[in-house]
């Protein structure tokens, strides 16, 4: 009796191979004839944000927009919506890699980042800011830490708030971010 094995092999490395090289090989174009170009979308610029992050332009069309507002509430503190149009916010976690119309914000009042935001709400502490107008951005980024921008500006919104009758205090809900683990430059953060 002779046994097929040496046929059943060659045949199982062929087909293995062919799956491989229908995905892996490229034409001379640099995709595969079914392939999906790996460049994420938009294109970087050379113009970058405070932090070095470049900004990732998009049409107009397609971009993400974003509108800040602050309300006071009953305890002293404020409240802080956003309201996004052709934007998702990532869960913690997500890979570091841009999509279109997802990432998360930056949240700063008068030029300090105070927050990551994953979520459209935040809450600033009551006594967190002392008499005088501040202003309140919010900034949205891709998850590969990359600006959103249209026409070379970022996508941001920001909002007055007047404080008046209360004394500063040294509330720390509005100091800067730490660097490290769980901070937005940490690991999984963009």
């Amino acid at each position: 009796m002779t046994w097929r094995r040496r046929t059943v092999i060659p045949a199982l490395a062929v087909c293995v191979v062919g799956l491989a090289g229908s995905a892996g090989c490229d034409t001379p174009g640099g995709q595969g004839a079914r392939e999906v170009s790996a460049s994420p979308v938009g294109r970087l610029l050379d113009e970058r944000d405070e932090d070095g992050r470049p900004y990732r332009e998009v049409d107009e069309q397609d971009a993400p927009q974003v509108t800040v507002e602050v309300a006071p509430d009953a305890e002293g503190g404020w409240d802080v919506r956003l309201r996004v149009r052709n934007f998702r916010f990532s869960p913690d976690g997500t890979g570091r890699r841009a999509e279109a119309g997802r990432g998360l914000a930056h949240l700063e009042v008068n030029g300090r980042r105070v927050a990551v935001l994953r979520t459209p709400e935040y809450h600033l502490a009551p006594g967190a800011f002392p008499r005088g107008t501040h202003q309140v951005t919010a900034r949205l980024y891709a998850d590969d830490g990359s600006v959103w921008a249209v026409d070379g500006q970022p996508v941001e919104s920001t909002a007055d708030i007047t404080v008046s009758g209360q004394e500063p205090t040294t509330e720390q809900s509005v100091a800067p971010l730490a660097e490290g683990p769980g901070s937005p430059d940490g690991p999984g953060q963009a």
